[in-house]
């Protein structure tokens, strides 16, 4: 029962250490990965992030941490990630493979059903996401994008103004 408490100094002393060092090597290898690399633009940076914390927490916390060898395997999860998206910004093709493109879920008043269905979202899920962008009537709703993050933009507003169709360009409408 005391183990499960409680613990040794020199195990604490260890934690603390390994936490310093890891994440001493995080800041310097983000700083040379640069601002993406914790930017949720995409799936993959959104993976990345989940496995840098994977692997924070499991060289923190094993029974024999090893800063050198947790310090490598987040900067191979952010070459990787830069690789990535050089790929993606290069090659049209990769992108079309490997990324979702983001979906139109109202436009304007309109709810799309077949969207939402294929997104797996009820109108129940939705109509949360409304009023958490604070809308209090449908006709304020100009359009609702299921981004490629998984985070729902919703552009709305009183004055009936039109979106700019840049900013609703390569959404998938259906």
């Amino acid at each position: 029962m005391k183990d499960w408490l409680l613990t040794d100094f020199d195990v604490l002393l260890k934690v603390f250490i390994s936490t310093i060092l890891i994440f001493s090597m995080l800041i310097l290898l983000v700083r040379i990965s640069g601002l993406r690399s914790f930017a949720k633009m995409s799936s993959i940076d959104f993976a990345s992030t989940i496995a840098i914390g994977t692997v924070l927490a499991s060289s923190i916390l094993s029974e024999s941490p090893s800063v050198l060898k947790g310090g490598m395997a987040v900067g191979f999860i952010l070459l990787f990630q830069t690789i990535f998206s050089k790929l993606t910004l290069k090659f049209d093709w990769f992108d079309k493979l490997v990324s979702n493109q983001p979906m139109l879920l109202m436009d304007g008043e309109t709810i799309l059903y077949d969207n939402l269905h294929k997104a797996n979202l009820s109108e129940s899920d939705l109509m949360a996401k409304l009023r958490e962008a604070n809308v209090i009537q449908l006709s304020e709703v100009q359009a609702v994008i299921l981004e490629t993050t998984g985070d729902v933009s919703v552009l709305h507003c009183e004055n009936k103004k039109k979106v700019d169709d840049i900013l609703l360009k390569n959404i998938r409408k259906s």
